[in-house]
């Protein structure tokens, strides 16, 4: 398999032809088109390196479906307690821009560059990039962001500056999604942290199945 070059028109090759380790495509930009169609191709951007942007299909890949969600006694706890404020799409650039300066120990490249900032918050504002943020005394303590196309949410990353604040917030996301009829949560990635809420991997094939269904059910 080969490594594509991505060129000026916002189209990405079939995500089948990844690497092995779900690397698909090399350059392009964060166009709102690009990023859309992307992730409506099970592609996403995971890091930036001299000024070029990786694209990935990973296969397996860890998914979260809404209604499967778990929560610790610990964590239900802690929401029940209502130390945190959630409120959602409050403070999206700001979000983004905490979880740009999280220092990834086992990814180290996959930061988010100004462009990543710029690109998402684009889409933010078209209506397709959301974020979930916990509060302290009015004070960001932690969230998430990710982006919304049909019955489908791509979750991007999180950070916290307090314990639980981006748990909390996460939790409040999925419910939020369940009641909008979301079906599943994108998490791209294995990690124990996602297991743990009751995600699980499923193989590529079954992911790009599952997210025809989810955008099929949009446009009908």
């Amino acid at each position: 398999m080969s490594v594509y070059l991505l060129g000026k028109e916002p189209f990405f090759p079939d995500p089948n032809e990844a690497e092995p380790d779900g690397l698909l495509a090399i350059g392009g930009d964060f166009s709102p088109q690009r990023l859309l169609n992307a992730y409506a191709s099970g592609i996403f951007p995971w890091f930036e390196e001299e000024e070029e942007i990786y694209w990935f299909s990973p296969d397996p890949r860890m998914v979260l479906f809404t209604e499967k969600l778990k929560v610790s006694p610990s964590l239900s706890r802690t929401i029940r307690q209502g130390r945190f404020e959630v409120r959602f799409d409050h403070d999206f650039r700001g979000v983004m821009e905490q979880c740009a300066k999280v220092q990834r120990r086992e990814d180290p490249g996959t930061w988010i560059s100004d462009r990543f900032i710029e690109g998402y918050s684009k889409l933010h504002s078209m209506g397709f990039a959301h974020s979930a943020e916990s509060y302290v005394n009015g004070r960001l303590a932690g969230g998430l962001y990710g982006v919304s196309i049909g019955r489908a949410f791509f979750g991007e990353s999180m950070f916290y500056l307090e314990p639980d604040a981006s748990k909390v917030a996460f939790v409040a996301l999925v419910e939020r999604l369940k009641r909008q009829n979301v079906r599943f949560i994108d998490c791209q990635v294995d990690t124990e942290h996602l297991r743990r809420f009751g995600a699980l991997m499923i193989s590529r094939a079954a992911y790009l199945d599952l997210l025809a269904g989810a955008l099929k059910e949009q446009d009908g």
